[in-house]
């Protein structure tokens, strides 16, 4: 049986996976979006200082912000600066509610984002206002100010399976030598 497995190559795709596990370790980790849930556990609601949520982070393209708030009460609209200083929702430029209190914002440009809620709530300071950055370089360390670390999606979820992986090849090698 062990020279049939041999000749026919079954643990020849095991070595090239185990391989290309191996060079994935190996590359510079590679910095993942990161989705924002917009005011914390409180969510988007009245009696919050947005501008104090967002002070403490950066934000960048390809991050996301997530408004989670009663669909019935409020609702999110992007707006330009002179509106959102205003608190004015006469003509939105985006309006991203979709009805289930849940949004995502896809923050793919650089540049400043203004939300408010445009059913008065804004007056109370339901609004927040964002600039998206360029992503430094991977080589360059990147931390967000009081809070966690950008999380790598290599370092999770390839280095313990690429371990597996040659594992499993070494003792394939050690059965069949």
């Amino acid at each position: 049986m062990e020279y049939w497995l041999r000749k026919s190559g079954i643990a020849t795709p095991a070595a090239a996976i185990a391989v290309v596990c191996a060079v994935l370790v190996l590359l510079p980790p590679q910095v993942s979006s990161v989705r924002y849930i917009v005011g914390g556990n409180k969510g988007w609601t009245s009696n919050v200082n947005y501008t104090i949520w967002a002070q403490d982070k950066h934000f960048y393209t390809e991050d996301w912000l997530f408004f989670v708030y009663d669909r019935t009460q409020t609702n999110v609209l992007e707006v330009n600066k002179t509106d959102y200083e205003n608190c004015n929702s006469d003509h939105p430029l985006h309006n991203w509610t979709t009805g289930a209190g849940r949004d995502v914002v896809p923050l793919n440009v650089t540049r400043h984002f203004y939300f408010i809620s445009g059913k008065g709530y804004c007056y109370g300071g339901m609004k927040l206002a964002v600039l998206v950055e360029k992503m430094p370089p991977p080589s360059a360390p990147i931390h967000a100010k009081g809070g966690a670390d950008r999380v790598s999606f290599f370092q999770g979820q390839i280095i313990i399976p690429s371990f597996l992986a040659i594992a499993a090849v070494w003792d394939s090698f050690v059965r069949f030598c």
